[in-house]
């Protein structure tokens, strides 16, 4: 059994059963014996872009993610610590607050960002 919180691009990528999302990861994330978490940042994040008009993706993720069965991860004040503590290796916000999610939580992040395995968190990527 995997522990497993998605990136956005993963949440995303699943939605639109995307060919990005590599064979495993879907397996992985298809599999009912895995726990596969999504954070509140996601939504977050997919708001805000949405918003700027450099997203499209669906209404209500809240009730999506939980139609689709993942569990939701809020955003604690522990995290908001731990993610400004982070080494300054990456600059975006939301990958911050997962990578410090995933570290807090002890979770397997399943990503294809290339910067976020410098942190040296248990990553799946999320291409394979």
């Amino acid at each position: 059994m995997k522990n497993v919180l998605i990136d956005t691009h993963v949440l995303l990528w699943w939605l639109a059963d995307h060919t990005s999302l590599g064979k495993e990861s879907r397996k992985i994330i298809s599999d009912e014996r895995n726990d596969v978490f999504v954070s509140a940042v996601s939504a977050w994040e997919i708001s805000i872009k949405k918003n700027k008009g450099l997203l499209k993706a669906p209404d209500n993720i809240d009730a999506i993610v939980e139609d689709e069965g993942f569990a939701k991860l809020p955003i604690s004040l522990f995290h908001g610590e731990q993610a400004g503590r982070l080494k300054n290796i990456h600059r975006d916000p939301f990958d911050r607050m997962l990578i410090a999610q995933a570290q807090a939580e002890g979770l397997e992040l399943m990503t294809a960002d290339k910067t976020i395995p410098k942190y040296g968190l248990k990553i799946i990527d999320a291409k394979l």
